[in-house]
C-alpha cells in the first residue's frame, strides 16, 4: 500500500509536468479556454510577395455571454493586445479593429465583441524579408493577452506560432478577413468639431452621407475615458449635419486637442460605420486623476503602444524567486496547521536518540517526501494550468472532496495515536515487516504528510515566488517548488546531521507511549479545522455529513482490533454501517453549496466583486482587499487578531476606507484571475487600493503597527 502511494506521487509529478512543459513549448495556432476558442489566421492571396497584400489576425469565438473589448473598452475591460515576432523584413501593422457593439454591465456599458470576431493585422513585406531556403515559410509568432468578460472578468493569454507558405496562395480564410475588412469603419471626408460645454460634449458632424441622414446613429468615441458610455446621447438632423450631445465621464483623465470618432447605423439589416476626426473646441474642465489598477492591467494597457512590453511574469529575478521560496518554505513550519506534525517528526527523533546513523537518515529521508511533495503539486499545478484550469496554491483544498479525505487521514493517525489500533494489524505480514526493516519509509511520509496541511499556507516570501513560478516553463518553475520543499525541512535536516542534537534528546521510555497519545489531539484539533473549513463550503449538511462518515470510520478501526469471533460480527455490522453512512450522506460532503452574498447588517467587511475596486477608487474613496480562505489558518488567525485590532479598525474608519473580502475557500476564476495581477498565487493577501497611486501589497502575516503605519498613508 505504502509503496504504490509512492508510485502514484511520482507518477502525478511526472505526468503533469510533462502536460506542462508540452504545452508551453509545441507550437500552435489555437488556444481554447472555457470562455474562448482563439485562433491565429493568415490570408496571402498572392503568396508573400513584397508589395502584395498579407494579412494575420487573432479569431475569438466566445462562449454565449462572454464578451472581449475594442480598442476603446467603454467604462471598463482592457483592448486585446497583439504582440508580434517577426522575421527580418516583415513589419506588423495595427489592427484593424471592426465594428464594435455597446455592451451594457448593470448601470455601466462596455465596448466590444460577441460571437466571433476577427482582429486583422497587415503585414509588410520588404525586398529584405530572406525566407528559409529549406522550409521556403513565414514562420508568425504572436503572443496574445486579452480579456475576456460576462460579470466576471477573466485576464487570458497565449502564444500562436503559424507557418505561411511563400510562393503558394493561402486563400482558406478569405472570407473570414474579407466580412472583418467590411465590418472596418470608411473614412469621412465631412468636416466634423466637438465643442466642450461643461460636462457636456456638442459633437456636429456635417455633409454626412444621403443615406444615413435622419437615422438614429450609434457613437463610438476611439478616446478611452472621455464620455460616459451608459449615458444615452441625445441626437438630432438639419439637412445633412448630425448633432449630438455626450456627456463627459467621472473618470476623464484626457483633454485631448482631437476625438477620432466612429459613427455606426443600421443599413438594411447591416451596420455600416463610419470614422471622422473631431477638432475639440473650448476649455476642458478640470480632469480627474484615473484610479490606478493593478501593475499587470496597466502593462497591457501600455503594451497597445509600439515601444511598449507585456511582462511575462511579476518583476522578480529568478535566483530571489529561489532565495524567497527557501525562507518561505523554512517560514512555513511556524504555521498552526503544522505544529501535529512536527510534533510526531520531534517524537521520531526521540526514537533514534541514540542512534546517530538513523538521525540522519530519518532527516534526508523527511527531506525527501517534503521536497517531492512540493514538487508533485507544483507540478500538478503547472500542468492544470497549461490545460486551462484556472488554479492557484492551495487549490487542492478548495476541493471538498480533498478536505473530507484529509479529515479522514487524520482521523485515523489521531486514532492510531490513541492506541485504538496498530497499522500493522490490517498490513500482510511481508508489508509490516518491510515496515519494521526500513523506517525511513515513515519519515518520507512524515514529510509528505506535512506538506499536505502546510500547502494551503502562504508564508512570507512565498508569494512573489509563487506568483512567478506560475508564468515560467516547467523547467524554471519547478525548482521553485523543489526549494520550498527544502526549506520546509531545512531545520529537521540541519538538526538530524547535528552531531550535539543526540545529546540534547531525552531517552526513550515509558514517558513515548504518554507522548504519543497526546499527539492525538493536535490531530483532533486540526480534524475539527478541517470540519469547519468543509462547512464553509458544502454548507452545514454536509459538515454534519462528514462527522456522521468520521464516526463511522471510526467504529471500523475499532471493530477491526477486536479479537475472536467478536472481532468478526462487529467488523461486518460497522463496514455496513459505513457503507450506509457513506450511501445516505456522502454526496452531502463533497457538493459545493452555493456562495452566499448576503451582508449582515452592520458589517465592515463587504463582499469583494470583479471591478468593485475601480468603482469605488473613481468616487475617491480608498479601498482595502482582504484576499482569505476558510482553509488558510493564516488568513483566519491574521483575521482574529490584527484585522480585529480596534485600533486599526479606527483607522480605517477614520480614512473612510472601503473594506472588500475575496473569499476563496471555493474555487473562483474571477479571485484567481485577481490575484495574479498582484504577482500572487495564493492566499493571504492584503492590499491598500488609492485613487492615483500603486496597489500596496502587504505582508502575508500582518502586524498591528506595519498596518497601521500603511493606511496611515492613504
Amino acid at each position: 500500500m505504502l509503496h504504490r502511494f509512492l508510485s502514484a506521487l511520482f507518477l502525478i509529478a511526472a505526468t503533469a509536468a510533462s502536460i506542462s512543459a508540452n504545452a508551453q513549448n509545441s507550437p500552435k495556432s489555437v488556444v481554447t479556454t472555457p470562455q474562448v476558442r482563439a485562433e491565429l489566421l493568415a490570408h496571402a492571396p498572392q503568396g508573400v510577395v513584397p508589395g502584395q497584400p498579407v494579412w494575420v489576425g487573432l479569431q475569438i469565438a466566445h462562449q454565449p455571454e462572454w464578451h472581449t473589448y475594442w480598442k476603446n473598452s467603454g467604462d471598463s475591460g482592457l483592448p486585446t493586445v497583439l504582440q508580434w515576432t517577426l522575421p527580418p523584413g516583415v513589419t506588423a501593422g495595427d489592427i484593424a479593429w471592426p465594428l464594435p457593439r455597446k455592451i451594457p454591465i448593470g448601470n455601466l456599458a462596455n465596448y466590444g465583441y460577441e460571437g466571433t470576431v476577427l482582429l486583422p493585422v497587415p503585414l509588410t513585406i520588404s525586398p529584405d524579408f530572406k525566407p528559409s531556403q529549406l522550409a521556403s515559410e513565414l514562420e508568425v509568432k504572436l503572443h496574445a493577452v486579452w480579456l475576456v468578460c460576462r460579470k466576471e472578468c477573466i485576464p487570458e493569454e497565449g502564444d500562436f506560432t503559424l507557418k505561411v507558405p511563400v510562393k503558394s496562395t493561402t486563400a482558406i480564410n478569405g472570407a473570414a478577413f474579407d466580412a472583418s475588412l467590411a465590418a472596418q469603419p470608411q473614412p469621412l471626408a465631412a468636416r466634423s468639431k466637438i465643442e466642450v460645454q461643461g460636462a457636456k460634449l456638442q459633437i456636429t458632424v456635417a455633409d454626412l452621407p444621403a443615406a444615413l441622414r435622419g437615422k438614429t446613429l450609434e457613437l463610438f468615441p476611439e478616446t478611452p475615458e472621455i464620455t460616459a458610455p451608459a449615458v444615452d446621447i441625445r441626437q438630432s438632423w438639419s439637412g445633412p449635419t448630425w448633432t449630438a450631445t455626450a456627456t463627459l465621464t467621472a473618470m476623464r483623465s484626457q483633454s485631448p486637442a482631437q476625438m477620432p470618432l466612429v459613427l455606426v447605423a443600421e443599413q438594411g439589416g447591416q451596420r455600416q460605420g463610419y470614422r471622422t476626426e473631431a477638432d475639440v473646441q473650448g476649455s476642458w474642465p478640470q480632469a480627474v486623476a484615473a484610479p490606478t489598477l493593478s501593475p499587470a492591467l496597466e502593462a497591457a494597457l501600455q503594451a497597445n503602444s509600439a515601444a511598449a512590453q507585456i511582462p511575462a511574469a511579476p518583476s522578480l529575478s529568478w535566483a530571489a524567486a529561489l532565495l524567497g521560496a527557501l525562507l518561505g518554505g523554512l517560514i512555513l513550519n511556524l504555521m498552526p496547521c503544522v505544529f501535529p506534525v512536527l510534533a510526531i517528526k520531534l517524537m521520531g527523533f526521540a526514537q533514534h536518540a541514540g542512534d546517530r546513523r538513523a538521525h540522519r537518515v530519518d532527516g534526508l529521508a523527511y527531506s525527501a517526501g517534503a521536497i517531492a511533495s512540493f514538487l508533485a503539486l507544483g507540478a500538478l499545478m503547472l500542468g492544470l494550468r497549461a490545460a486551462g484550469e484556472q488554479l492557484g496554491w492551495g487549490f487542492q483544498l478548495q476541493s471538498p472532496a480533498v478536505v473530507a479525505g484529509l479529515a479522514v487521514l487524520f482521523t485515523v493517525v489521531g486514532l492510531n495515536l490513541a492506541g485504538l489500533f496498530e497499522f500493522g494489524q490490517f498490513l500482510p505480514s511481508r508489508l509490516a515487516t518491510l515496515q519494521a526493516r526500513n523506517p525511513a519509509l515513515n519519515a518520507f511520509l512524515s514529510g509528505v504528510l506535512a506538506v499536505a496541511v502546510a500547502s494551503p499556507c502562504t508564508a512570507p516570501f512565498m508569494g512573489a515566488s509563487l506568483g512567478l513560478a506560475v508564468g515560467l516553463p516547467a523547467a524554471q518553475a519547478l525548482p521553485i517548488f523543489a526549494v520550498m520543499g527544502l526549506g520546509m525541512a531545512l531545520p529537521y535536516l540541519a538538526a538530524s546531521l547535528s552531531p550535539g542534537l543526540a545529546r540534547l534528546l531525552p531517552r526513550p521510555g515509558a514517558w513515548m507511549a504518554t507522548f504519543r497519545q497526546l499527539m492525538a489531539f493536535p490531530m483532533f484539533a486540526t480534524v475539527a479545522w478541517l470540519v469547519w473549513v468543509l462547512g464553509q463550503q458544502s454548507g452545514i449538511d454536509g459538515a454534519g455529513s462528514l462527522l456522521v462518515l468520521l464516526v463511522a470510520v471510526a467504529a471500523v478501526l475499532w471493530a477491526l482490533g477486536l479479537a475472536g469471533r467478536t472481532r468478526l460480527v462487529v467488523a461486518t455490522l460497522s463496514i455496513a454501517a459505513l457503507a450506509g453512512a457513506i450511501s445516505a450522506v456522502g454526496p452531502n460532503v463533497i457538493k459545493n453549496a452555493p456562495p452566499s452574498n448576503a451582508v449582515v447588517a452592520g458589517e465592515r467587511w463587504q463582499p469583494w466583486e470583479p471591478g468593485r475596486v475601480e468603482q469605488t477608487l473613481a468616487t475617491g474613496q480608498p479601498v482595502m482587499v482582504d484576499f482569505t480562505a476558510a482553509w488558510c489558518v493564516t488568513c483566519q488567525y491574521n483575521k482574529k487578531t490584527t484585522l480585529s485590532n480596534t485600533s486599526v479598525l479606527a483607522d480605517l474608519e477614520a480614512k473612510n476606507v472601503q473594506l472588500l473580502r475575496a473569499d476563496w475557500t471555493r474555487r473562483d476564476p474571477a479571485i484567481t484571475a485577481a490575484l495574479g495581477q498582484l504577482g500572487r498565487n495564493g492566499v493571504p493577501v492584503y492590499v491598500l487600493y488609492k485613487a492615483g497611486s500603486a496597489p500596496q501589497v502587504l505582508s502575508e502575516v500582518l502586524n498591528v503597527d506595519d498596518l497601521r503605519a500603511a493606511i496611515a498613508k492613504l
